[in-house]
């Protein structure tokens, strides 16, 4: 089961908003009504991630348009798992999910971004951040994007 963190949920519903404003500063398109009842019942349910198979279809497809528009992967093209590491020091991912990131829904590939967003050990975070170009950016705000370093 792959599960869609409370963040994502805010990131795609301030990307709809953004994309298709209030005309009255009241009323949210059907997007942001869609998503904000999956985020309210985790809200009230305490809960941060939903279940991306059992999500409601509208707020499904309107977190899938938000995730369109995220980098699929994290790679650098630094991939030292072909070296024998057990994860790349390029992008963070671990060996096995280098291997299988085709075959990963989009919640499973959220779930690892986020992780290794969070862990922000690999090179894409620091020392080759500028290979990740707009990949680090467009991480959500929440996971961090890990540590900006000036560009020398």
């Amino acid at each position: 089961m792959a599960s869609i963190h409370v963040n994502d949920l805010e990131s795609a519903i301030n990307w709809w908003r953004e994309r298709s404003p209030s005309p009255d500063g009241v009323t949210a398109c059907a997007e942001v009504r869609a998503l904000a009842e999956v985020y309210a019942l985790m809200v009230y349910f305490r809960e941060t991630e939903c279940d991306e198979a059992t999500m409601p279809r509208a707020a499904a497809q309107a977190w899938l348009a938000w995730y369109a528009t995220t980098p699929d992967a994290p790679c650098i093209a630094i991939c030292s798992t072909s070296q024998g590491d057990a994860e790349c020091k390029g992008c963070g991912r671990t060996f096995d999910e280098v291997q299988d990131w085709t075959a990963y829904t989009p919640g499973q590939k959220r779930a690892v971004w986020r992780r290794i967003t969070l862990e922000a050990r690999a090179w894409r975070f620091n020392r080759y951040a500028e290979r990740a170009g707009g990949g680090v950016a467009q991480a959500p705000a929440e996971v961090g994007a890990g540590p900006q370093v000036p560009a020398a």
